[in-house]
């Protein structure tokens, strides 16, 4: 127990000891803390100090640098401002002098002004003067002449008209006897050329065509039973057919040439096979249409060919085709086409040009007269519409608008189209014209030509191909004459249509007769 109790109170004092310890090292800690604190504040009152000390050295320096500064600023601006002042006086100085300068110049406008409207007034007088003067002189010379001034103004102008009118003539006849004698001899020689380097066909287009038939009877048979097989083929074709007395023949009549083919065709193809009645003629009008067209293509073909156009449009080469079928005043229209493209390449590589280009122009120059009798508007107006929906060349365009004179040509082109065209259509045996047109054409000639002031009489002569006017030798003169032949022949041109070219011929003859006694 005693032990125990032993134990117990030393491990009492132990802790009591502990106790003690912890305590005396609190205190001990505590101190030193204080100590501590107590150093820091200090340090803490010493850092404060030495920065307000050095805020208060910034805070001067600052100041001194601010006063600085507000100083060179102020010195600047006053030195400025000396500146603007002198450059103000230096503008006042001028702007006083210039409105001096102003001021004297007004001055000096001013009397300027006033002399000038001193001057004007004068002048004013004096044109009034010399007005009455002119007026006095006027009706003086008015008294002497006779004439009054309108009068006399009327007939100076005539007499200038009449000198300008006779030496524009002379000047002219020396000119056309100038370009004449260049260039007739050189166009002479080059159309001869073109024209005997071609040889063409004589016109032989018609209107009906003639179908063989083997005896009398077959014509029964067209005919066929009240009427319907030669109504059937008359139906399909667009063409009358014409069953007379005639031996051993059917005319065919029909103004469209291709269709008039068509119905030819099917008739001898009828004649032959025997078998006519409505289906038969069907099948066989079809067939022979099938025919025609391939016809007609090989035809387009053929004559792109012979004129040596390639390059030409599927479409253009059928309506080519179609021309072999059509016919002008007689004349075959492909073959004039032919014809027109060979002259005006031969004219174009006498001259130098381009012969593809010319040759193409005069193969298409009447491609419109493939629709004339389908489509509305002149050949001209349709050929044109062709060549431009298939893109053409514009001078081929061109050329076929300007072919009959509807515009005026503008390319060389366009002109050796025109004259092949003129040429292909007037040379001997390419066309026929009928008595009636030929007799009002002589006419309307000799009327156009007889309707001129001095012209004494005229005639037509060489079918038409020449006109030969005589005028009065006491009303007409050499200058004249000049100024009337050309007249004629600009209104021979607008009002007629002929092939060709027609030469005006104008003849002055004087005469003095004294009989012997």
């Amino acid at each position: 127990m005693d032990t125990v109790y032993v134990i117990l109170i030393g491990i009492a004092a132990l802790v009591v000891g502990a106790i003690a310890g912890i305590a005396i090292g609190i205190q001990i800690r505590k101190a030193k803390a204080e100590k501590e604190i107590g150093s820091a504040e200090e340090e803490a009152k010493r850092i404060v100090a030495n920065a307000k000390a050095e805020g208060e050295s910034q805070k001067k320096a600052i100041i001194v640098e601010g006063r600085e500064e507000i100083l060179k600023a102020k010195q600047e601006s006053e030195r400025e401002n000396k500146e603007r002042r002198a450059e103000v006086i230096k503008l006042e100085n001028r702007t006083i002098a210039k409105e001096e300068a102003l001021e004297k110049k007004a001055e000096n406008y001013e009397r300027k002004e006033e002399a000038l409207a001193k001057k004007v007034k004068e002048t004013e007088q004096i044109a009034e003067q010399i007005q009455k003067i002119k007026e006095q002189e006027e009706k003086k010379l008015e008294e002497i002449s006779g004439y009054t001034a309108e009068q006399a103004k009327a007939e100076i102008v005539a007499t200038i008209e009449e000198d300008a009118k006779r030496e524009a003539a002379g000047k002219l006849k020396q000119i056309e006897e100038e370009l004449k004698d260049q260039s007739d001899e050189k166009a002479r020689d080059i159309i001869t050329t073109a024209i005997q380097r071609l040889a063409s066909d004589q016109v032989s287009e018609t209107t009906i065509s003639v179908v063989a038939i083997p005896s009398d009877e077959m014509k029964g048979r067209i005919i066929g039973r009240e009427g319907r097989n030669i109504h059937k083929i008359e139906t399909l074709t667009g063409c009358d057919l014409i069953i007379d007395d005639t031996p051993e023949a059917i005319t065919l009549s029909c103004f469209d040439p291709i269709r008039r083919e068509i119905a030819r065709k099917s008739l001898e193809k009828l004649i032959t096979d025997g078998r006519i009645h409505p289906s038969r003629i069907e099948e066989t009008v079809e067939k022979a249409r099938k025919e025609v067209e391939a016809e007609l293509k090989m035809a387009g073909e053929q004559a792109a060919l012979d004129a040596k156009v390639n390059g030409l449009n599927p479409e253009i080469i059928k309506l080519l085709g179609r021309l072999k079928y059509r016919t002008s005043y007689g004349q075959n229209v492909l073959v004039h086409s032919v014809e027109v493209a060979h002259l005006a390449g031969m004219m174009a590589s006498e001259l130098g040009l381009n012969p593809t280009l010319a040759r193409r122009a005069g193969l298409l120059h009447d491609i419109g007269k493939a629709l004339t009798q389908e489509v509305e508007g002149s050949h001209v107006q349709l050929g044109v519409e062709i060549a431009k929906k298939f893109k053409e060349n514009k001078d081929v365009i061109h050329a076929i608008e300007a072919h009959h004179g509807d515009v005026e040509p503008k390319t060389v082109v366009a002109v050796l189209v025109a004259s092949a065209d003129a040429i292909s259509a007037a040379r001997p045996g390419a066309r026929r014209e009928d008595l009636d047109s030929y007799i009002k054409r002589l006419e309307k000639l000799e009327e156009i030509s007889s309707s001129y002031a001095g012209v004494e009489k005229s005639y037509a002569i060489q079918a038409g191909r020449e006109v030969r006017i005589m005028v009065k030798p006491e009303d007409v003169n050499d200058q004249q004459m000049v100024v009337i032949a050309r007249d004629i022949a600009k209104r021979i041109e607008e009002e007629l249509e002929y092939p060709g070219q027609i030469k005006v011929n104008v003849i002055r003859e004087s005469r003095s007769v004294e009989y012997a006694k």
